[in-house]
């Protein structure tokens, strides 16, 4: 079986490579590859195959030749750099680019499944908690913009053309390979050189934490499970916790003392957020495994091991 990954090298994308290699797939994973570091466990496999190119230059012809599964996370993360001149490129590889792959999926005659990976921020400043997919999108920073219009792009395609799309929504994913602009990622850091970690308004809003290997088994269920094809689906861990108090059991868990700086809440930033899973546990069977506290031992074991020293 031959799945194509875009956005392959990145956070997300490097662990759901690794998954579909140890399942015993042929994998295709497409991305310009600025960390391919990422990628140290899938680059040795004769069943993956690196194609270092932007979307846009892609021959897809030969790249989607029996391909069978897709995934789409290549994107443009962070939603305090999408203010301002830096949008143009969110929108030329959230949206444009995310159109290029449409099109040209609607010519792989072996497609089961295009599973699109979006972002819990789409949902911005709701009263329902938990958030279930039937709440109103209402964005609140240019980034999330740009992940709710690659949304309706996928869905069109799939009421318009019958493409068999699936729609994630994940939730603050977190784990080993993280960003090193993520928050968890800059905290383990600043923690471990003594420096102040930052904490944008009061530290108390909540949100859902999920780890990266229970986003990439949703992924993998996604593409197994029938009947999904124009699925809007959340995947998250169910729970919130405060940011503050993340930050207070990274410091516990590394046995250190740790302090901190308060700054001002930027534009389109600390939105609460938590995933309602009743439809991701009924027609996905999905339940996360890996609660915060694991799920941090290993992202903090993965940042001493490749970043300390």
């Amino acid at each position: 079986m031959k799945a194509v990954v875009t956005g392959c090298a990145g956070f997300i994308g490097s662990h759901l490579c690794d998954r579909l290699l140890a399942m015993g797939m042929e994998v295709v994973g497409i991305d310009r590859c600025d960390r391919p570091w990422n990628l140290a466990l899938a680059l040795p496999s004769p069943r993956f195959h690196l194609v270092s190119q932007d979307l846009s230059t892609v021959d897809w012809n030969s790249v989607l030749h029996h391909c069978r599964f897709i995934f789409h996370l290549a994107a443009v993360a962070g939603v305090r750099s999408s203010w301002g001149q830096p949008f143009g490129h969110y929108c030329q590889t959230n949206i444009h680019l995310t159109q290029v792959l449409l099109d040209a999926a609607l010519h792989c005659p072996t497609l089961e499944r295009l599973v699109f990976a979006s972002s819990s921020s789409v949902y911005g400043l709701v009263a329902a908690m938990p958030t279930p997919e039937t709440t109103p999108p209402q964005p609140i920073s240019p980034y999330a913009v740009t992940k709710y219009a690659a949304e309706q792009l996928v869905n069109l395609y799939h009421q318009n053309y019958g493409l068999p799309t699936v729609t994630l929504r994940f939730f603050t994913t977190y784990g080993p390979r993280q960003r090193s602009q993520m928050a968890f990622a800059k905290t383990i850091q600043a923690i471990a050189q003594g420096t102040p970690v930052d904490i944008y308004g009061d530290g108390q809003q909540r949100k859902d934490f999920v780890y990266v290997t229970d986003v990439v088994q949703s992924m993998v269920l996604a593409i197994h499970c029938p009947n999904l094809s124009g699925e809007l689906i959340n995947v998250g861990s169910g729970t919130t916790t405060a940011v503050q108090g993340v930050f207070a059991l990274i410091a516990d868990l590394m046995q250190k003392s740790w302090r901190y700086v308060y700054h001002p809440m930027p534009f389109g930033d600390g939105s609460p957020s938590w995933a309602d899973l009743t439809k991701a546990q009924k027609v996905l069977g999905y339940a996360p495994q890996v609660d915060l506290k694991t799920g941090l031992l290993s992202q903090i074991k993965d940042w001493q091991e490749h970043y300390c020293g």
